[in-house]
Parts: C-alpha cells; structure tokens; sequence
C-alpha cells in the first residue's frame, strides 16, 4: 500500500486558491513520504511577500488544505506547521529527509541545504516536480487565477 522512500518528508506553500498545481505537489510529496511536513505560510509572512493580489486568511487556507488532506485520507500522515519565513523547519530539523519542490522555489530549497551545511546538518534530498501547466500561456498560478484568466485546473476563462 505505502512504497514510501523516506520517512518525513516537507513541502511548503501559501496554498490559495488551492488548484491542480498544490494537489500535485501535495501528491509527490506522500507518495514519496511516509509522514509529511507541511509548512503553511503565515499571514505576517505572506504580508512580507507582497504579492499582487490578495491572499485568503491562514485559517480559511488551513481549511482547504485539511479538506484536502481529509479527502485523500491523508490528514493522519500530515503534519501542519505555520511557516514564518522561507525556510521553517527544514533548516534545523533532522528527522526531515527530503524537500518536495516546484520548479519555482527549487532555489530556496537548495539554500536550505547550503544553510544545513554551515550548520553540520545532512543535506535534504530535493525532489523537483514540474510547474503544471494551464491550456496555455504558462504554468497554473493563484496570481493567474485571482485574475481571473485560468480556472482552478488550469483552464482558459478568458482569452
């Protein structure tokens, strides 16, 4: 049933408008992880990010990721910790054993590693997934979706 490689796992997002490319994400991770950290930013850190658009409270995005979780009768396997900062736990904690990560914040993960190794810590194994791409221009994106240009799965609303 579970062919995990490695015992915990962690994998970090706003998580908004949860969409395809989340669910994807999310799947890497436990199909590669037999428990998962998940980090969930903070609204004082998605504040710091100033992103273009608004972003839903923690507590309404925590609610959809645990619907999620619940759904796919992962909730037990999860653990989800509030992240602060780009990194949370994963620069210090040593159960962690691999990072899931889009193509978009590969660099951060291989800065947690950098910071891992001027702290004596093992690196992390980084587990890249490819952006999941709308019909068309690009990669499904909450930005995209706020605007109203692609749907949840990746679909053109307008042209």
């Amino acid at each position: 049933m579970l062919n995990a490689i490695f015992s915990i796992v962690a994998v970090g997002g706003t998580f908004d408008e949860f969409h395809k490319g989340h669910r994807a994400l999310l799947e890497k991770a436990f199909e590669v992880g037999e428990n998962v950290m998940i980090g969930l930013c903070t609204d004082d850190f998605v504040e710091k990010m100033e992103k273009p658009h608004a972003i839903a409270p923690f507590a309404v995005r925590l609610e959809e990721l645990k619907g999620f979780l619940r759904k796919n009768q992962w909730l037990k396997r999860a653990e989800i910790v509030p992240l602060h900062d780009p990194y949370g736990p994963a620069l210090t904690n040593k159960t962690i054993k691999a990072l899931i990560v889009s193509k978009e914040t590969e660099p951060i993960a291989c800065e947690i590693n950098e910071r891992r190794k001027a702290d004596n810590l093992p690196p992390l194994e980084i587990i890249v997934i490819e952006m999941i791409m709308a019909e068309k221009p690009g990669p499904i994106s909450t930005t995209r979706i706020r605007c109203l240009e692609i749907d949840h799965e990746g679909k053109l609303l307008r042209q």
